[in-house]
C-alpha cells in the first residue's frame, strides 16, 4: 500500500528548491536593474537593500539544502539538538534550536 502523505522533510525540501529559484529569480531581476541608468524605478538605498535581502535568501536556502544533503538539516548547529519541525515549517533555513537562536541574538 502506498501513503499519500509526504515526508515533512521532503515538502521542506520542495519549499527550499522553490524558495532558491524564488530568490534567484529575484536577485537577477535586480541585478539587471541596478545596471540600468533609472533603476527600475528604484532609488539607489531602496535597490541595494533589495539586493542585500536577496543575496541573503539564496545564501541561507543554499546552506540549508546543503545541510540536507549532508544530513546535518534539522540539527541545531551550535548544540547538534533536534530543531523542532514547527521551527522548521515556519522557517525552513533555521540553523539553531529556539533556545540557542536566542542565546545568539541576545
Amino acid at each position: 500500500m502506498t501513503s499519500t502523505v509526504q515526508d515533512p522533510i521532503d515538502l521542506l525540501r520542495t519549499s527550499l528548491e522553490e524558495q532558491f529559484q524564488r530568490s534567484t529569480d529575484q536577485l537577477a531581476e535586480l541585478t539587471v536593474r541596478s545596471r540600468q541608468r533609472s533603476r527600475g524605478g528604484y532609488d539607489h538605498d531602496t535597490l541595494a537593500a533589495l539586493i542585500a535581502s536577496a543575496r541573503q535568501a539564496v545564501s541561507d536556502t543554499a546552506h540549508a539544502l546543503r545541510r540536507m544533503a549532508e544530513g546535518s538539516y534539522g540539527s541545531c548547529e551550535r548544540c547538534t539538538a533536534d530543531i523542532a519541525l514547527q521551527r522548521l515549517e515556519i522557517l525552513p533555513h533555521a540553523r539553531f534550536c529556539v533556545p540557542c537562536q536566542r542565546r545568539q541574538t541576545g
